[in-house]
């Protein structure tokens, strides 16, 4: 059965408060899918009572694929004896991001009834901060002292890997929990049993501080195809790895940052669909503000010119077309330069090889737009007309290109997130030098 079939056979059992058939259900759906039907109910009691049908480690994985927001309102309802046994139950990076969610009451609650070993793990991932590798990472990681033999190294992991978030990798550490180098599991099964695991592990293993941004973490684990990268803390000892799955988490919700930049949108409280009226005003109102303001500088411009547009009025015909077309070719740049930027693909470096690069596409993009407006203008408005609006689109969207291409960078120098060269400040300052540019040349080249 499919997910929809599954739901529709959840909802009619709950529908006709068949507790059978409510369990039976629930133990078919995948953990995924169960989280995604539990946060569709809206319906308090239920999420807990369906949440409670699972097996302990089910529940876990399904309390896991939850937004954080529901996991703090379902936390908040549960006894603290039950939460503790399935905060217990989750993954060490997972407990460590619900933990930081919730309201300190709870978190008293919470610490009283874990083990000594928990609260410390719990206490040292939770310490780290917001956005960096220390903050994704999890402590389950399959680990083997150096110096072990094959077979020692395989029963090592028979007895301690199978809690683990992964044990595809093996990380080897000294006596100090220093790393020292990386097996796979591959090669300890087909390796001599008599070997030492010194001899066949990779050295030269790629790794990360705890204070390392978790962007960088994700593009390494992109880079080098890891299935999980080791984090190491300012001592050089290994405490914790982030896996490959939490790498997706991180560039899926840099992205949506970025588009949100992109939009000049800040950041929700909570996801679109959870964010309340008030987080989405916040969040769109101050540069919406800003590019008011900023947009009176076209106002004053063609008020500037007034006595140009006077004197042509069939200039007016032609300005949404150019400063239109001048946003969207500095968008077009911005964008591509932004996307650039952020996966590593260009660098401040590259400046001078893009710059004269862009010169060129955005000359031919100008002249191939500027040939297609000329044969409008020359029928809409005569040939004098026309030849300052051909002249016009093609300055315009050189230079909406240039800036697209140039802003970006400008604020990768100055420290800044180049995802704040949005479409629309990137689309106001093309639109206010359009305008210019359009006016000026028609004042120049008309004889007014």
């Amino acid at each position: 059965m499919t997910f929809e079939d599954l739901a529709r056979a959840l909802e009619a059992a709950i529908a006709r408060d068949d507790r059978d058939a409510i369990a039976q259900r629930v133990a078919e759906l995948n953990p995924a899918d169960m989280a995604d039907f539990i946060e569709n109910v809206r319906q308090p009691e239920l999420e807990i009572e369906l949440l409670m049908a699972l097996p302990l480690e089910r529940r876990a994985d399904t309390f896991g694929y939850l937004p954080l927001p529901v996991q703090q309102q379902l936390a908040s309802r549960l006894p603290p004896a039950v939460l503790a046994e399935l905060v217990t139950a989750m993954p060490a990076d997972e407990r460590a991001d619900l933990f930081n969610v919730l309201d300190e009451g709870v978190r008293r609650l919470l610490f009283t009834r874990l083990a000594r070993e928990e609260r410390e793990d719990l206490r040292r991932l939770a310490s780290y901060e917001e956005g960096t590798a220390g903050a994704v990472m999890t402590s389950d990681y399959a680990a083997v002292p150096s110096g072990l033999t094959v077979a020692e190294a395989l029963e090592t992991l028979r007895l301690t890997a199978p809690d683990k978030e992964t044990i595809y990798q093996a990380f080897v550490i000294d006596k100090d929990h220093r790393l020292k180098g990386v097996i796979s599991l591959r090669e300890l099964i087909l390796a001599v049993p008599s070997s030492k695991v010194d001899d066949l592990m990779e050295r030269e293993v790629v790794s990360a501080d705890v204070s390392t941004p978790q962007e960088d973490v994700a593009r390494l684990i992109s880079r080098y195809d890891l299935l999980a990268l080791p984090i190491l803390n300012s001592g050089g000892k290994l405490v914790g790895i982030v896996t490959y799955d939490d790498a997706m988490d991180v560039a899926e919700a840099e992205a949506t940052e970025d588009m949100h930049k992109g939009a000049t949108v800040g950041k929700l409280d909570a996801s679109f669909r959870e964010a309340s009226p008030l987080s989405l005003y916040r969040s769109r109102v101050h540069w919406l503000v800003v590019l008011v303001f900023a947009n009176i500088f076209t106002g004053a411009g063609i008020a500037f010119f007034e006595q140009t547009i006077s004197a042509h009025i069939a200039l007016l015909f032609f300005m949404p077309l150019l400063v239109a077309s001048a946003g969207n070719a500095g968008a077009q740049s911005a964008t591509l330069m932004v996307r650039g930027l952020a996966t590593g693909d260009v660098s401040a470096r590259d400046w001078a090889k893009l710059l004269g690069r862009e010169i060129l596409v955005a000359g031919a993009l100008g002249l191939t737009m500027a040939a297609a407006v000329m044969v409008v203008g020359v029928f809409r408005a005569g040939p004098e007309i026309a030849a300052v609006v051909a002249l016009t689109m093609m300055l315009v969207v050189m230079i909406g290109s240039l800036i697209g291409m140039g802003l970006p960078f400008l604020l990768d120098k100055l420290k800044f997130d180049p995802a704040t060269a949005s479409t629309p400040l990137i689309t106001t300052l093309a639109d206010v030098s359009g305008v210019l540019i359009y006016f000026g040349l028609a004042t120049v080249l008309l004889g007014i």
